[in-house]
């Protein structure tokens, strides 16, 4: 099992570098499925791994000919960081409200298919459609918000949505829309553990289990970082559209087993 979380972890870092999506989309649904961790435990484990993902992505990206839209990710990381602690928030209302780690467990998933099936259908068809650049303040402030409560609240570090977002709404290109994402996933993850620290709300855990998923999350940025400077921005698309795939049959299991348990 030691090794498995290790490779996760990394596996999952690795894509998450490369696409944008941070790698908590993969790594709660596959930790979910080995039924070994609380619900609770799998979200601050899967945040440690993304956060730790994002500070090597971003270190290795600072001199990258890709750019970050500083003004617009700054804006959507402050209302992603606000929305962090909102979404946190209704997590912890839903899991003492009902006591139930099946009722937590499936309405996250129930939440993350719609999600991810949706995105799947626009990156498919998004040539179809026509992005627009928006640049006001408040729009770009609650859309951060929005985009921070969701990855907040299902445990998964910013995901898919961002970058549908970050293209839809900003026309930003596949590379472009996958740095910025991470640069926002930063800023929800790193509030995220903090307002766990603060309110001592850490779940208990094996702490070989953190520094595999920290090592991963490490390795994975890295590998990462390297493999996207090689890959077009069509093999970009085309590797998000297959996690994507895999993510919604993941989650489907997942949803199965915790509607059976429930």
């Amino acid at each position: 099992m030691v090794i498995i979380i290790l490779l996760v972890s990394l596996g999952a870092s690795v894509v998450g570098a490369i696409s944008g999506i941070g790698g908590g989309v993969i790594i709660k649904p596959v930790m979910d499925s080995f039924e070994v961790f609380p619900v609770a435990t799998i979200n601050f484990l899967t945040t440690c791994a993304v956060l730790s993902m994002t500070i090597v992505t971003l270190y290795r990206n600072r001199n990258s000919t890709i750019q970050l839209d500083k003004r617009t990710s700054t804006i959507l990381a402050l209302g992603g960081v606000a929305g962090g602690l909102v979404g946190k928030q209704l997590f912890d209302i839903l899991k003492h409200s009902f006591q139930n780690e099946a009722v937590v467990g499936s309405t996250q998933y129930i939440l993350l298919i719609i999600l991810t099936v949706g995105v799947l259908f626009f990156t498919l068809l998004k040539h179809k459609v026509k992005p627009q650049l928006h640049t006001g303040f408040l729009f770009i402030l609650l859309t951060g918000l929005g985009l921070g409560a969701a990855a907040s609240f299902l445990g998964i570090g910013g995901g898919p949505i961002n970058l549908a977002i970050l293209y839809l709404f900003f026309s930003m290109d596949s590379k472009k829309a996958a740095l910025n994402s991470i640069y926002i996933i930063f800023f929800s993850q790193l509030t995220s553990i903090l307002s766990t620290l603060i309110q001592r709300k850490v779940p208990e855990f094996d702490p070989l289990v953190l520094l595999l998923m920290i090592t991963g999350g490490i390795s994975g940025g890295l590998i990462g970082s390297w493999i996207s400077k090689k890959l077009s921005l069509r093999g970009v698309d085309k590797l998000f559209c297959a996690v994507m795939g895999i993510i919604i049959l993941i989650s489907i299991f997942n949803l199965t087993r915790f509607i059976t348990e429930g």
